[in-house]
């Protein structure tokens, strides 16, 4: 069930909140001993402000379309009342009294918090392999990663055992899950969303957004969490607007196909999937525009020298305990003090231009397609994947079609492509313009319908 479908039966009175609460609760129980997705179950929570819910819709008030919603926050976001881990040892103990600015708007809004998702350690990875929590499993073949950093999330949605959930996404950490799990997830324009009360990692590439099955729900929830926020330095001061899907004329859009990078090391069931999806998009009128890109790999560079920075800047005063940290989370903290104040200034001293060169691709296109992921989900434990008849290392294949749109601070969202029985899912990445979400979205759920005609 969707977000969508849930509320207009909540609406006809065919579920109650609690109802809808408990089936999810259900599912988690069943699921999450093999999965792995949730960290902490908030069952007596969830139930009672269900119950609580359900008498405001008896009187008459109704918070909107998210109202008793069961959505579920990555273990990152701070919650009050309801311990937030980040996946980490290091706030085992940390009662961070604070709810997160996402988490508040969407208790506003009428949702209901299950629980709190399973996530790489400190949302620095890709895996979800956590040496603290465990691993989260792909739903779609346990033997496989789920992605990461925002796994558990990714995991929840796609078994039902939340309806949305909220993921962060500083390299791709909202997208990759949505790739592997087969699922719709959306990394907004740099500050559109507020990241008060997330435990940062990247502390200018940072981004928080919504994971759910369609591309409506996503809005729905986009529309709860985005505007501005006085507490993050970062937020846009812009009107709140409606991210409702609306009808396209397809005749006018052009979809740019990029000539170089990215399909340059791809698996090629991934690489027939965004190519049918450009298909599908010219057969409605669209016209394709081939287009060339500024130097990927710099810009890649550029964002892994900043991440190692940012994060390393973080957490350094903490690095001396280093019996809370797992070994490939250290390992990156370490890379991090090798990298010089010159060293990082020059990398955001390049970001300008490159981010400059990217976005004038937008003068001639109004969305970019591009692979989320460049492959399925590798198994757990995979240190190396082979494409294109080279071998690279599992985390810098993932993440290579991810981390330049966090430069960029442009909007991105993945959502799954049609594939064989059986097979795993495939993520395409659609990018847009900066602000310009509800167009994003209204396209987005074009090509959600063609996948499904």
């Amino acid at each position: 069930m969707t977000i969508v479908e849930a509320g207009q039966a909540l609406r006809r009175r065919e579920i109650t909140c609690v109802e809808l609460t408990r089936r999810c609760l259900e599912r988690i129980e069943e699921d999450n001993p093999k999965l792995n997705a949730f960290v902490t179950v908030t069952a007596t929570q969830a139930l009672e402000r269900a119950a609580a819910l359900d008498s405001e819709l008896a009187t008459g008030r109704d918070r909107g379309p998210l109202h008793g919603i069961p959505i579920a926050h990555k273990d990152l976001i701070r919650t009050r009342g309801v311990r937030t881990t980040c996946g980490s040892l290091l706030f085992a103990d940390d009662p961070m009294d604070v709810h997160a600015a996402v988490a508040e708007r969407l208790e506003n809004a009428g949702a209901v918090m299950v629980g709190k998702t399973g996530l790489h350690e400190l949302a620095y990875g890709v895996t979800s392999t956590n040496p603290h929590f465990g691993a989260v499993r792909n739903p779609h073949d346990p033997r496989c990663i789920p992605g990461g950093s925002s796994g558990g999330s990714g995991v929840a949605v796609s078994t039902g055992m939340a309806l949305g959930a909220t993921g962060t996404d500083t390299g791709g950490s909202i997208r990759i899950p949505a790739s592997f799990c087969g699922i719709t997830g959306l990394k907004p324009t740099y500050g559109l969303v507020s990241t008060y009360g997330i435990q940062p990692l990247g502390l200018t590439l940072d981004h928080a957004g919504p994971m759910a099955q369609t591309v409506a729900d996503v809005a729905l929830m986009l529309d709860a969490v985005a505007g501005f926020d006085a507490r993050d330095p970062a937020s846009v001061n812009r009107p709140r607007t409606s991210h409702a899907p609306r009808q396209l004329d397809f005749r006018v859009l052009r979809i740019g196909m990029p000539r170089n990078f990215y399909f340059d090391v791809i698996a090629p069931e991934t690489q027939a999937a965004i190519l049918d999806a450009a298909q599908r998009m010219a057969s409605l009128g669209a016209k394709i525009v081939s287009v060339g890109l500024p130097d990927m790999e710099a810009l890649n560079t550029v964002a892994r020298t900043i991440l190692l920075a940012e994060a390393t800047a973080v957490y350094r005063r903490r690095m001396a305990r280093r019996d809370l940290f797992g070994d490939d989370v250290f390992a990156l903290l370490e890379q991090g003090l090798l990298i010089t104040g010159p060293d990082y200034v020059d990398a955001q001293r390049l970001r300008l231009p490159l981010c400059r060169e990217f976005r004038a691709v937008f003068d001639k296109v109004d969305f970019l397609f591009a692979p989320a992921t460049p492959m399925s989900a590798p198994r757990i434990g995979q240190s190396e994947v082979e494409l294109g008849g080279r071998r690279m290392d599992t985390r810098l294949a993932t993440t290579r079609t991810m981390r330049a749109i966090n430069v960029t601070g442009l909007p991105a969202m993945s959502l799954p492509c049609p594939v064989p029985k059986g097979a795993l899912p495939i993520g395409l990445q659609i990018v847009g313009k900066a602000l310009d979400e509800a167009r994003l979205l209204s396209f987005a759920a074009a090509v959600e319908d063609a996948f499904s005609f």
